[in-house]
C-alpha cells in the first residue's frame, strides 16, 4: 500500500508540474494575441498570485476535513477547467477580466492542490522511514520540464492555445484524479479518526495555533529562503548571464538549463545523505553551497559562472521539501503546518522575481542576485528548526516508521518518549 502511494504522489507532482509547464509554455501566445504590453502582462500573472495567496491558507483547513486525496481532487478540479478557460478566452480575443479570472481559478486550485500533495508525501515519507520528499519535488521538475518540451512542439505545429492547454488540463484532471485513488488511506496519516471527531471551531483553532509558533514560523522563514534561491535562479539566471556576463541568449538557456539539471539531480541524489547525516547537517551545506554559487555567478568569469550555476542548483535542491517535511513532523497537526509553512515560502515566488528587477533597474541584474546569498545565510542561520520532532504516540498517531533524519528532539513542550528504534518499528510493521 505505501509503495502504490509513494507511486500515486510521485505520478500526482510530475502531472502538476506537467499541467503548469504547459501554460506557461503559451505566455508568449497569451502576450501577442491580446497585444499585451509588459506591464498588462505582469497584471493578468497577477491573478495566479491572487488565487495561490487565497488557496494557499485555505487548504489547511480543507485537508484537515476531507483529507489529502479530496484536497488534490478540489485543487485540480478548480485550476484545470480554470486554465482551460484562460486559454480559450484567449485564443478568442475575449475579455482581459475573464481571462484574469480563470488564471485565478488556476492559482487558487495550485495553492490547494500543492499543500495536499505535499501532505500527502509526507505521510508516505513517515511511513516508509526514510527521506523521500526530495524524490517528489524531483517529480514536478521531471514534469515542468515535459510540459515545457511539448508546449514548444506545440507552438511550432502552430497548435491553437485553447486547443492546446484543454487538452493537457483535461487529460490531467482525469489522470490525477486516477492517482489519488491510491493514496494511503484518510487513517494512515494518523489523522483520519481526530479529523472526523474535531468540531469546526477546533479545525480553525489549530488554524491559529500554527501560524503563533516559533518553529513553525522559523520553518517557513527557511522555506521561504529556498524558494527565493529556487525562484530568482528560475527568473532571473538567464538574464543575468545575458546582461551581466555578456553571453548569447542561447548560452543564457544553457545557464539556466545548467541550474535546473544539478538542482534536479540533488534531489534525487540527496535523500541518502538526509537519511546518513541527518536534516540540519545536510542543510547547512546546502545553503553554504547556494551562497558559493552565488558569488561564483556574480563575481566570477563566464566558465566559472556555469560552475556556480550548478553548485547553486545543488544548494537550492533540499530546502523546500526537507522544510515540507519539518513541518509535518507532528502527524495531528501536519495539515495545519504545511498550510502555514507552504504560505510563508511562496511569498518568495511572489514577491522575489519584482524585488530583485527593482534592484537589477539600480545595480545591474546579475548584482542584485546577490541578495540571494544573503538571504542563504540567513537561512544557515536558523537551520536547525529543521531538526525532526519526536511525537507522543498516545496524543497522535503515526505511520509505523521513524522520522527521516539522524537527530531528533521531542516536540516542544511535550516531554514525550522517544520513536522505537528503526529496527524494532520495521519488526513492528
Amino acid at each position: 500500500m505505501t509503495t502504490r502511494a509513494r507511486n500515486a504522489v510521485l505520478v500526482v507532482f510530475a502531472g502538476n508540474g506537467f499541467m503548469f509547464a504547459t501554460w506557461a509554455s503559451r505566455v508568449p501566445d497569451f502576450k501577442a494575441i491580446l497585444s499585451l504590453t509588459p506591464g498588462q502582462l505582469s497584471l493578468l500573472l497577477l491573478a495566479i498570485s491572487a488565487g495561490s495567496v487565497l488557496g494557499l491558507p485555505m487548504a489547511g483547513r480543507l485537508n484537515h476535513q476531507v483529507g489529502t486525496a479530496n484536497g488534490v481532487r478540489l485543487g485540480l478540479g478548480i485550476g484545470a477547467p480554470g486554465v482551460a478557460l484562460s486559454a480559450i478566452i484567449v485564443q478568442e480575443h475575449g475579455p482581459l477580466w475573464l481571462a484574469a479570472i480563470g488564471l485565478f481559478l488556476l492559482g487558487l486550485g495550485i495553492g490547494i492542490a500543492d499543500v495536499s500533495q505535499n501532505l500527502e508525501g509526507t505521510i508516505v515519507e513517515r511511513a516508509m522511514g526514510k527521506a523521500i520528499m526530495p524524490w517528489f519535488h524531483a517529480a514536478f521538475s521531471f514534469g515542468t520540464v515535459a510540459g515545457a518540451v511539448t508546449g514548444a512542439i506545440a507552438t511550432y505545429l502552430a497548435v491553437p492555445v485553447g486547443i492546446h492547454v484543454s487538452v493537457v488540463a483535461g487529460l490531467i484532471l482525469v489522470a490525477l484524479c486516477v492517482a489519488t485513488t491510491r493514496f494511503t488511506p484518510r487513517s494512515a496519516d494518523g489523522d483520519g479518526d481526530d479529523m472526523a471527531q474535531d468540531s469546526d471551531r477546533s479545525a480553525r483553532s489549530d488554524m491559529r495555533t500554527a501560524w503563533l509558533e516559533p518553529r513553525t514560523l522559523l520553518i517557513g522563514v527557511l522555506v521561504l529562503a529556498a524558494a527565493f534561491a529556487e525562484g530568482s535562479a528560475n527568473d532571473w539566471m538567464a538574464v543575468g548571464f545575458v546582461d551581466g556576463h555578456h553571453v548569447s541568449k542561447a548560452l543564457g538557456v544553457v545557464a539556466f538549463s545548467t541550474f535546473l539539471i544539478f538542482m534536479t539531480l540533488g534531489r534525487v541524489l540527496g535523500t541518502r545523505l538526509l537519511d546518513r547525516c541527518g536534516r540540519v547537517p545536510v542543510l547547512r551545506v546546502l545553503f553554504a553551497m547556494a551562497v558559493a554559487g552565488c558569488a561564483l555567478v556574480v563575481f566570477g568569469n563566464t566558465w566559472l559562472a556555469f560552475v556556480g550555476a550548478a553548485i547553486w542548483g545543488v544548494g537550492a535542491s533540499l530546502g523546500f521539501p526537507v522544510g515540507m517535511s519539518a513541518a509535518a513532523d507532528d502527524p495531528r497537526r501536519a495539515a495545519m503546518r504545511l498550510s502555514t509553512v507552504s504560505t510563508i515560502g511562496y511569498l518568495a515566488f511572489l514577491a522575489g522575481p519584482p524585488a530583485l528587477g527593482f534592484l537589477g533597474d539600480h545595480f545591474g541584474i546579475l548584482h542584485a542576485l546577490l541578495v540571494v546569498g544573503a538571504v542563504s545565510i540567513l537561512a544557515i542561520l536558523i537551520v536547525p528548526v529543521a531538526q525532526p520532532l519526536e511525537v507522543d504516540p498516545t496524543r497522535s498517531t503515526p505511520a509505523p516508521g521513524p522520522r527521516p533524519g539522524l537527530s531528533r528532539v521531542p516536540d516542544a513542550g511535550d516531554g514525550q518518549p522517544p520513536h522505537p528504534p528503526r529496527e524494532q518499528a520495521r519488526r513492528t510493521q
